[in-house]
């Protein structure tokens, strides 16, 4: 089955392109951070994503000045050493009536060196290096919401946060896990591309189990 649901129906039909798509970050050792759009539950077609174009400025946290190459598939910057953070709400535009137009924000991590959080919508592991992994939105865990558990080789489980929005990530193999959850905020918010009534918040988090 393609990798749909992580965002509500109607919003599948609203904005097919912004459902179904993420924004997450891959990164090997201390080499450059690769900024990926697309679907992570589902194989790279070759060259990328056909919705890649959209990824133009992903903002890096902190902040940067370093260029950002445009590879097949992936934007690739030179980043410190240490987790990675980028976010970014101008990859779809505002879609919908006036007065009622939702928008998508990405966040995106890589690594799990440090316990704590630093976006609005981030998934961070409880102790450096652990396992276990909390999901934060606003600064305050978010208690039984479905977060996404994406193997290396593609195997996928749906996992919900318990009572202190943790959960356990289920390994089964070594290399790359990609951990994914969304939330739809009714209240709206402000966008670098405007106001939107409803804005959908969307998080991943990659690590790498040796």
């Amino acid at each position: 089955m393609t990798y749909r649901y992580l965002t509500p129906l109607l919003l599948a039909l609203a904005a097919p392109a912004a459902q179904a798509h993420e924004v997450w970050i891959e990164r090997d050792g201390t080499g450059p951070a690769r900024i990926y759009l697309g679907e992570p539950g589902e194989a790279l077609p070759p060259g990328g994503d056909p919705e890649f174009d959209h990824l133009k400025t992903p903002q890096l946290l902190p902040a940067s000045k370093a260029a950002m190459a445009r590879k097949a598939g992936y934007l690739e910057v030179a980043v410190p050493a240490g987790d990675v953070r980028a976010h970014d709400d101008t990859v779809f535009a505002p879609w919908g009536e006036d007065g009622k137009k939702e928008g998508v924000a990405y966040f995106a991590r890589a690594g799990r060196a440090e316990a704590r959080s630093a976006m609005p919508f981030e998934i961070a592991p409880v102790s450096a290096g652990g396992d276990r992994f909390v999901l934060v939105r606003d600064g305050k865990p978010v208690a039984d919401a479905q977060v996404t558990v994406i193997s290396p080789d593609k195997w996928t489980k749906a996992v919900r946060t318990d009572a202190q929005g943790t959960l356990a990530v289920p390994l089964r193999e070594k290399g790359r896990y990609i951990l994914t959850a969304s939330h739809k905020d009714e209240a709206g918010g402000e966008t670098s591309l405007g106001k939107v009534a409803v804005l959908h918040r969307i998080a991943t988090t990659t690590f790498i189990s040796e």
